[in-house]
C-alpha cells in the first residue's frame, strides 16, 4: 500500500457514481472539488449552453483563471466579500 495525503475525486468509467476520498475538504478546496465532480459526472450536460449559463450564474468566474486575470480576481473578491457581508 501507499500512504497519500489530500483529497481525490474518483469516478466510475461511465460517470454514474463518484466518491471523494481522503481528508474532509476545507472551504478553500470544496468548491473546486465539487466542480470537478460535476464536470466528470455530467460531461455532456456541462457543455450545453443551459448548464454553462447556470454555472456562470452560480460561479461568475467559472472557466476562467483568477491567477492570470487581476481584474477578475479583484471583482470576485469584492463580490464574495459583499455576499458574505464582510464589507
Amino acid at each position: 500500500g501507499k500512504l497519500e495525503f489530500g483529497t481525490e475525486v474518483v469516478t466510475s468509467a461511465d460517470g454514474t457514481i463518484s466518491a471523494l476520498l481522503g481528508a474532509s475538504p476545507g472551504a478553500s478546496t470544496s468548491v473546486p472539488i465539487m466542480i470537478q465532480l460535476i464536470e466528470r459526472c455530467f460531461k455532456d450536460k456541462v457543455q450545453t449552453p443551459d448548464w454553462q449559463a447556470k454555472l456562470k450564474q452560480l460561479i461568475p468566474s467559472y472557466g476562467q483563471s483568477l491567477s492570470n486575470n487581476e481584474e477578475l480576481a479583484d471583482a470576485t473578491r469584492k463580490r464574495t466579500s459583499e455576499v458574505l457581508g464582510l464589507v
